[in-house]
């Protein structure tokens, strides 16, 4: 179980910032004794890899803070947020370390698909939202939303590698903040059609 909650938090951070939960995983297994990647996986921790995640990551930073920019990212995002989301999910140790699961050692598939599928949830949810945010600030709320988003995905990975049970009550959070911006989309929508105004987004 808690192998399960740790990649489901590293997938959903992944679904926000893939590269944060990568560099998290990275630095802690090469600086720290609280994350043991395992066979296969330890390619991530070397200074290689750390680098290119963290060019991704300054990147990726900087371009989902400019309104338009942020929305061409996220789709070239559809597919790296979901992959990265599968590979952090997959790599984490917990089931040997923690539970000693011989079920998820013996069906490693289901934390990739697990990983894959809750970033890509998340990252759904997060791509709807930005445009709506975009034409309700003109475009002002791009780079605070994006801060809270980048914020959001340093938390939830270190919660999801450090105390993974709260992994759930995070999860919550966004479903419900997710269906709060769903409301409000439709709010707008529906005050758009009572004025006249043919919906744009």
């Amino acid at each position: 179980m808690i192998a399960v909650l740790t990649g489901m938090g590293l997938s959903a951070a992944a679904g926000l910032n893939p590269w944060i939960p990568f560099l998290a995983l990275a630095l802690l297994a090469r600086f720290t004794d609280l994350v043991a990647l395992p066979a296969g996986y330890g390619w991530m921790s070397s200074w290689w890899a750390i680098g290119v995640g963290a060019v991704l990551l300054a990147a990726e930073v900087v371009l989902d803070k400019v309104p338009v920019v942020d929305s061409v990212n996220d789709a070239v995002q559809t597919a790296v947020r979901p992959a990265v989301g599968g590979l952090v999910a997959s790599a984490t140790a917990a089931a040997d370390r923690l539970d000693h699961s011989a079920w998820m050692q013996e069906h490693s598939w289901v934390a990739v698909l697990l990983g894959v599928v809750v970033a890509a949830l998340v990252h759904t949810g997060k791509t709807a939202a930005r445009p709506v945010v975009n034409a309700g600030t003109a475009g002002v709320g791009a780079p605070v939303v994006s801060t809270i988003e980048d914020v959001a995905s340093v938390g939830l990975s270190l919660v999801a590698i450090l105390a993974p049970v709260l992994v759930v009550v995070l999860l919550v959070g966004l479903v419900l903040l997710a269906r709060r911006l769903r409301s409000a989309r439709r709010r707008r929508r529906r005050r758009r059609a009572r004025a006249g105004v043919t919906p744009r987004d």
